[in-house]
């Protein structure tokens, strides 16, 4: 569609229905000395056949996983997605962004809503799943939010092995909500839960765990949710959607809230988002929860019908009253995840889970058999695992990228004393004959 902006006519009607004589006195109110008197110095404006070629021709330019072997994870992952899954969110009876507030002309929308839910809680194994959240980030803060008014207690015990972007967003939401942060330290690259009874007390609401976490490492859920328990605190459990297909889920361990990054499942990596934030918790807690939930009723008529139920979010009810100020979802992202789903079933993501867990595995030791590599720790992980590098792992990225392969996380952009470590993501879409071939790269740097 092209912009037709407005006329002259147009504008000074504007204008004159707003009671000022030209633009300029829309701004008079912003002090002299603020304003930039400059001129922008654009160019000449393009048609559109012109603006198509100069965009296609910066794209050129850019990489991305399908044209490099990408070993990046931290969160993003570069997961086979079957065609159908685009085609269907791709539907203009899908294809939307806006709520569906109208339950009588919204059902489609709304079972698809119930539809991930109920593969939410049948992958987590909790009792009730939203509709979806932001992002992973978002997830977890606003588990936090959820635990702090379950409690009425401000104090978070947060694993310092979590996502560091997640914990960033933790703080944000922190700061206004007078939460007060503790750090369960980690021994090796997994949680120290030995030290987490003396780190509670009296005002702690909730402990956060992620597993598989940060490094990609499997975490002992079930002792720290025993240790929550014995304590009286609520345990939430952040995790990878993929790796439920062969690890016990957060139910059968004890878990109170989950979270997780759903963008694995059936979602592109778009370049950091939009994403997919999963949350479920336990029946008892379902009236405290955040985002939108779909339910399924009868009419008068004893017809099936799906409605949005429990709506105590802030555009229902007061501000004050609301679990949450989060008033959207990410619907269509979930749909993509429902049908991704529905497509694999239990055998196909066990399959896609025990994939990617052999060929990281095989990736690993790979690696730790050439000279000046070594395994970061002996904890068990998932499909991501960590490397001490004989030279600076942002050295390392730079030769693979002209390799056009992306080697993984530089661990220094997060921790600077861990700038010779290198985090490295393995999925089912790895060959072997990529997995040699970086492992051959990597020999020559060392």
């Amino acid at each position: 569609m092209s912009f037709l902006p407005h006329g002259r006519d147009d504008i000074a009607q504007m204008l004159k229905k707003i009671g000022v004589a030209r633009f300029e006195d829309l701004l008079k109110n912003i002090p002299a000395e603020l304003r930039e008197h400059i001129s922008l110095d654009l160019p000449a404006p393009l048609s559109e056949a012109e603006i198509r070629q100069e965009v296609e021709d910066m794209l050129s330019d850019g990489r991305d996983c399908r044209k490099a072997v990408s070993f990046l994870g931290g969160g993003a992952y570069d997961h086979f997605i079957p065609a159908v899954v685009d085609f269907i969110v791709s539907r203009p009876e899908f294809a939307t962004a806006y709520t569906p507030y109208q339950a009588e002309v919204s059902q489609g929308t709304l079972q698809a809503m119930y539809e991930f839910q109920s593969l939410i809680c049948a992958l987590t194994g909790m009792d009730v799943s939203n509709a979806s959240m932001y992002d992973g980030a978002t997830a977890m803060a606003e588990a936090v939010i959820m635990a702090k008014n379950i409690k009425r207690k401000n104090g978070i015990i947060v694993s310092s092995a979590i996502h560091p972007l997640y914990r960033k967003t933790l703080e944000t939401y922190a700061r206004s909500l007078q939460v007060e942060i503790h750090d369960l330290p980690r021994s090796g690259t997994i949680s120290d839960s030995s030290a987490l009874p003396a780190l509670i007390g009296e005002d702690s609401a909730a402990v956060i765990v992620q597993s598989p976490n940060f490094f990609g490492c499997i975490e002992d859920t079930a002792e720290i949710a025993r240790i929550c328990k014995d304590k009286g605190v609520l345990f939430i459990q952040g995790v990878d959607p993929v790796s439920l297909a062969i690890l016990k889920t957060p139910g059968e361990v004890g878990a109170d809230i989950v979270f997780g990054e759903g963008q694995a499942l059936g979602n592109h990596q778009h370049f950091g988002g939009p994403y997919l934030g999963l949350f479920a918790a336990r029946q008892e807690y379902v009236r405290k929860m955040p985002g939108r939930i779909a339910g399924m009723t009868e009419d008068a008529d004893g017809n099936r019908g799906y409605v949005l139920t429990l709506q105590t979010r802030e555009q229902h009810i007061r501000r004050e009253k609301a679990t949450s100020n989060i008033c959207s979802n990410e619907a269509l992202c979930a749909l993509a995840a429902t049908v991704y789903l529905a497509l694999m079933g239990d055998s196909g993501l066990r399959q896609v889970a025990e994939l990617c867990l052999r060929k990281s595995h095989y990736l690993h030791d790979k690696i730790c058999g050439i000279k000046g590599f070594e395994a970061a720790s002996p904890d068990p992980f998932f499909k991501e695992f960590v490397v001490k590098t004989p030279v600076p792992a942002g050295d390392i990225i730079k030769k693979a990228l002209e390799k056009g392969i992306y080697a993984g996380i530089d661990l220094g952009t997060f921790y600077p004393e861990r700038d010779h470590e290198l985090l490295i993501a393995v999925t089912e879409k790895r060959s072997k004959k990529q997995l040699d071939a970086f492992a051959d790269l990597l020999s020559s740097l060392s």
